[in-house]
């Protein structure tokens, strides 16, 4: 398997630990954010759970293709890099949500509720992003 290749499996995999992370950190903060649905109700409202893991596992293997053209040029630990390349994109993007909150199709539907100024969905983001990029520094080093 050729090296971009296995970068491209190794982000979509961490992307899957992180959708199955999703259930256990929406329990312990106590907020209903999800990034499965609010990928997957942006485009299907019957078939949203499936199409929300293909299109999270997509966006894991871009980010993971990403991770690998940083890699070969960065010379920092592949296990630290991921970890801090994904804490930067959730930071760096996180101010985005302000369009989820005025124009998701589904905002305010179970998993999507407003999210610019909610901590705990912030809490959430950022154990996500840090369960990926450790996922993903693991996967890939």
């Amino acid at each position: 398997m050729s090296r971009r290749l296995r970068a491209a499996a190794a982000g979509a995999a961490a992307a899957t630990v992180w959708a199955a992370v999703e259930p256990l950190d929406r329990r312990l903060l106590g907020c209903d954010y999800s990034d499965v649905a609010l990928l997957g109700k942006a485009v299907s409202r019957r078939h949203w759970l499936a199409a929300g893991l293909a299109l999270h596992a997509l966006n894991g293997a871009a980010f993971g293709l990403a991770f690998d053209t940083a890699r070969q040029r960065i010379p920092v630990p592949p296990r630290q890099l991921a970890l801090v390349a994904a804490l930067t994109e959730h930071v760096m993007l996180y101010p985005l949500t302000y369009f989820v909150d005025r124009f998701h199709p589904a905002r305010g539907e179970p998993g999507i509720p407003p999210l610019l100024r909610n901590r705990r969905a912030f809490a959430q983001a950022t154990v996500r992003h840090a369960v990926f990029g450790a996922a993903l520094g693991r996967l890939a080093a």
